[in-house]
């Protein structure tokens, strides 16, 4: 205790060689200081960028600052730009080397353009958002089954570190078994070794969204604006704690009793359990010419019967699944 007394932060010897010098660990210096004062115009400029790209999720930060500046504040873009950082939030239209992934990390072909999604855990998606707390904000992660829109698992965190997004996949793996294909974006968190480390240690195919398409990854953007909209914008959560809990509360709701209009006005749970009623499928609007290439997936039925090929049909018994697709052509 006397030794921590020993380290002077306006020192010219930086902090990190007198710990060295007089044998005291950072971690413990770093936690006497006093929390950094949150900055009230940053937290409401932070929340209005939030509800503003909700609702249009397009706008970039110069759309951001012409927004801010017809609600009354009048905010330079740089500003904007820092703020949208910290939320990881940037506009879908492609610009000038933004959205760059990970130099190290390894980037995946999308693999789901015009693959029809006609059954439970053969696809699965994730992404990630900035939940706004009363005095700060928290990140939002949530892995979701493509055909019936369940939410498997989800996590939040004051970090937009990789951790809490392997350990949001680790428990929708050990709960719900693995999926054929999992999808995210190409943000650093879900690029990172970690990350794709599990889905290759279970022999997944991993598919990531392509740049500058903004419905690749559209199941779980639209939970987002669900979430907010129907929880968060109502509650106003001031802390971590409650935001954990009322999270806890909302997706029990949406996957269990919310009807969804998609479904046919069923729930998410009912879908996932019977297999009957979901489905998916991203259209490409805009085809390019680029090679086709074959991804087999895993089957649960004989070869001789579990396959559908251009051309071929196979019939359904009332009330059983569909046979499983043995392979799906999609574009690399």
């Amino acid at each position: 205790m006397i030794r921590q007394t020993w380290i002077d932060k306006g020192n010219a010897v930086s902090v990190v060689q007198q710990c060295i010098l007089a044998g005291v660990c950072r971690s413990t210096i770093y936690a006497h200081r006093k929390p950094r004062p949150v900055d009230e115009s940053d937290l409401l400029f932070s929340h209005l960028i939030d509800e503003e790209y909700t609702r249009h999720p397009f706008f970039g930060s110069r759309k951001m600052v012409v927004f801010l500046k017809t609600a009354g504040h009048d905010v330079n873009r740089k500003r904007v730009q820092g703020l949208m950082r910290a939320m990881g939030l940037a506009g879908m239209a492609p610009g000038p080397s933004t959205s760059l992934s990970h130099p190290e990390h390894k980037v995946y072909p999308y693999l789901l353009r015009g693959v029809p999604v006609i059954r439970p855990d053969q696809v699965w998606g994730t992404d990630m958002t900035y939940i706004r707390l009363a005095r700060g904000f928290a990140y939002l992660v949530a892995i979701m089954d493509w055909y019936s829109r369940r939410v498997l698992s989800w996590q939040i965190s004051n970090t937009m570190d990789a951790a809490f997004c392997v350990d949001c996949l680790e428990e929708a793996l050990r709960v719900h078994g693995k999926p054929e294909i999992f999808n995210s974006d190409q943000g650093s968190q879900f690029t990172s070794n970690a990350f794709t480390g599990v889905l290759e240690r279970e022999g997944i195919f991993i598919s990531m969204d392509g740049r500058g398409r903004a419905f690749d990854n559209i199941f779980v953007e639209r939970l987002w604006r669900s979430v907010k909209h129907e929880d968060v914008y109502l509650k106003g959560y001031a802390s971590m704690s409650e935001l954990t809990a009322g999270l806890a509360e909302y997706f029990v709701f949406y996957n269990g009793e919310r009807p969804h209009q998609s479904l046919g006005n069923l729930t998410p749970d009912v879908i996932y359990q019977t297999a009957i009623g979901g489905g998916a499928m991203i259209v490409d609007k805009y085809p390019r010419a680029v090679e086709e290439s074959s991804v087999p997936l895993r089957s649960t039925e004989d070869s001789s019967t579990a396959k559908i090929r251009s051309g071929e049909t196979g019939k359904t018994t009332s009330g059983q699944c569909r046979p499983a697709v043995r392979e799906v052509q999609c574009a690399a």
